[in-house]
């Protein structure tokens, strides 16, 4: 028959587990509130920022560059406009063309000029960009496939 100091003994090893476990429990739950709390703060703040902006009066937000295109990299040349509203690639094809002079120079030459490979896929991306300049009045196309810097300063 077991003694009485012994079944106190394991009775009180098992509670000792048990509050080790519900100690380990409670360790995750708290983890787990915290990431919720840092969750929900985020949320409040991002809500209050989006009202704030909705609050401002229409003329506070920035106006596009006047006659760029949504998602274009390019924008229509105006009066006084510098190259510098250009992406960096635009604004390279532009100086090689403007360096061309008047005769100007075919996509297979610019790619070369550029340092890039004369390679169908490069030619075509550039032909691709050099209408782009084009269509905006950044270049001119002088014969069907040789572009060149308009005339005049380019801002």
């Amino acid at each position: 028959m077991p003694s009485v100091l012994g079944l106190l003994e394991a009775r009180e090893k098992r509670v000792r587990e048990e509050i080790a476990g519900l100690r380990e429990e409670a360790e995750r739950v708290q983890a787990a509130l915290g990431e919720a709390e840092g969750a929900l703060q985020r949320l409040v703040d991002a809500r209050a920022t989006v009202a704030e902006v909705l609050a401002e009066p229409p003329s506070a937000v920035a106006e596009p560059v006047r006659g760029a295109m949504t998602g274009s990299p390019v924008p229509h040349r105006s009066e006084g406009m510098s190259t510098s509203v250009l992406a960096a690639d635009y604004q390279r094809i532009v100086s090689v063309l403007e360096s061309a002079g008047r005769e100007g120079m075919r996509c297979q030459q610019l790619a070369v000029a550029l340092g890039l490979q004369a390679v169908p896929a490069k030619v075509e991306g550039l032909r691709s960009k050099a209408k782009r300049l084009v269509e905006r009045g950044w270049a001119l196309q002088v014969r069907p496939g040789v572009f060149t810097a308009p005339a005049g300063p380019a801002g």
